[in-house]
């Protein structure tokens, strides 16, 4: 006779595990470490905007006083517009490359592990030693370039752009290149098949199913812009004049030159409103918001 076969139940085959979300414990430590150095940071700023505070002593009540010298504040306009210039420029310059590169390091080409690395390495120094880098480089008496390339508007403004895409550039690299990782090589095959080349494959399968990746890469883009301070002050000072005087260097003028940390604080305010109101244009008007996989249905 053959031994009796016990079965058990499916939905019972292992009693007492669960499976589900993780605890929201595990979300603690990230919470904390945002509410204490990002939440409570931007707090103080938007109170202290409503005070009139030199450093020293205790914070005087202004009510909307900086708020009403910022908005008619004639520097307002032109470091908005610097900025916003500056932003579009860098978004588009690090964009075409970053994203060209990372889908060349995405495949399987000789030496391309090795190569990713050393296009990694800028990202790695930090900004102000990649600024003084830059900054001797292009000095007028001892540099690489000739001429007074900081001197002129065109030059400093293009300097910005350069110095900050050659650091930033691979980063965003990094990103392309992982999602560039995750397209199913069959839309390749089948495209070979039907005769599509590789710009035609880059154009029709590549650019639509990074779509995603290149919001996230955006974002991160026009948020780092709008925050972009060490270059310009170690590179032009927000000169020639104030050419290159952007909205954080006003920010810096405000609180460490002329000592009005109220006024610093409403420059710095009206920043984080800016770019957080940017970030969710961005997010609404792409569809990144429902977080769909372009890998949905394969």
């Amino acid at each position: 006779m053959s031994p009796s076969v016990t079965t058990r139940p499916r939905g019972r085959a292992r009693q007492g595990v669960r499976t589900g979300r993780p605890h929201a414990a595990w979300v603690l430590p990230g919470v904390l470490f945002f509410t204490f150095f990002a939440v409570v940071p931007m707090a103080l700023a938007f109170y202290l905007s409503f005070t009139k505070w030199n450093g020293l002593g205790d914070p005087q009540p202004a009510g909307l006083d900086n708020w009403r010298k910022l908005i008619h504040d004639p520097r307002l306009t032109q470091s908005l517009t610097v900025t916003v210039l500056l932003t579009v420029v860098s978004w588009a310059f690090q964009t075409v490359v970053s994203l060209l590169l990372g889908v060349w390091a995405a495949g399987r080409q000789r030496n391309r592990a090795v190569l990713s690395a050393v296009f990694f390495v800028p990202f790695l120094v930090s900004s102000t030693a990649i600024s003084l880098l830059f900054y001797a480089l292009l000095d007028p008496n001892f540099g690489i370039v000739r001429g007074d390339t900081l001197g002129t508007t065109s030059g400093a403004f293009l300097a910005i752009v350069f110095v900050g895409g050659w650091q930033f550039i691979p980063f965003h690299t990094l990103i392309y290149q992982g999602g560039a990782r995750q397209i199913p090589e069959v839309l390749y095959q089948a495209a070979a098949m039907d005769g599509a080349g590789r710009y035609r494959q880059f154009f029709s399968i590549t650019l639509p199913q990074l779509r995603n990746t290149a919001t996230t890469s955006t974002v991160l883009m026009i948020v780092g812009s709008l925050t972009y301070f060490e270059t310009v002050l170690i590179l032009t000072q927000g000169g020639p004049g104030t050419d290159t005087a952007i909205l954080p260097y006003l920010m810096y003028e405000a609180g460490f030159k002329n000592y009005d940390f109220g006024y610093a604080s409403a420059v710095a305010s009206f920043l984080v409103v800016a770019a957080t109101a940017l970030s969710l244009v961005l997010v609404r008007l792409s569809g990144f918001g429902a977080m769909r996989s372009t890998r949905e249905g394969m």
